[in-house]
């Protein structure tokens, strides 16, 4: 049996400013629990901007997606515009804010968000290939802003989901750990942290959207 392989896109450290290292990791180890094996991925880009996770103040520095993305995947990523579909067949991303401040201005614009070039690539490219997608806490609204008629979770905030589907989604509301599956366009959504969640309700919900991608196969 072939070891399936698994696109993991990244948008730097820290739930604040990149990725939500819970989400991430709960990813990665689901993945590897599955036993399938995952490439992490990461825009070499600027941050929006960089957050004290102690303090929640902004700080006057810069600092750059692939590079802190690195912290989470122990230095092996890859610039995101090598990503080839071909070489994969699952490709997932962990939420956080620096999904919709770094890979789009979701956090900023709203529905009239603009997508990162290679992440807005690399999600059509795989849709495309008819690769399965998986999308956790807010990274659903990439997958609206990208793809359009979709159907998705991102919990149950009223605000956000009407965001997302004005932007053409349909928005299905759940608990955090339950997933969304999508069959038509091969889409798995769960909402992790864009609700109240335990640290083992996070893992849940990336470990039930994990192993419905990978049942797609």
């Amino acid at each position: 049996m072939n070891t399936k392989k698994v696109a993991v896109i990244l948008a730097g450290c820290g739930v604040f400013d990149g990725s939500e290292i819970q989400e991430a990791v709960a990813t990665l180890l689901a993945i590897d629990k599955a036993g399938a094996v995952y490439q992490c991925f990461a825009p070499d880009t600027d941050q929006y901007h960089v957050i004290n996770h102690l303090t929640g103040e902004e700080e006057p520095a810069a600092r750059n997606v692939l590079a802190e993305s690195a912290r989470i995947a122990r230095g092996d990523v890859k610039q995101l515009d090598t990503f080839e579909p071909s070489d994969f067949d699952v490709l997932i991303i962990p939420g956080g804010f620096g999904v919709a401040k770094n890979l789009c201005t979701f956090a900023i614009d709203g529905p009239g968000c603009s997508v990162n070039p290679e992440t807005e690539k690399a999600i059509k490219r795989a849709h495309d290939a008819g690769i399965p997608i998986g999308a956790l806490c807010i990274s659903p609204a990439l997958m609206a802003r990208v793809l359009g008629e979709v159907t998705l979770t991102i919990g149950s905030d009223a605000g956000t989901a009407q965001a997302i589907e004005s932007m053409g989604a349909t928005h299905k509301n759940t608990a955090g750990d339950e997933i969304v599956v999508d069959a038509k366009n091969k889409i798995v959504t769960t909402p992790c942290y864009m609700l109240d969640s335990k640290i083992s309700t996070v893992f849940r919900g990336a470990e039930n959207a994990v192993n419905a991608l990978l049942e797609m196969l």
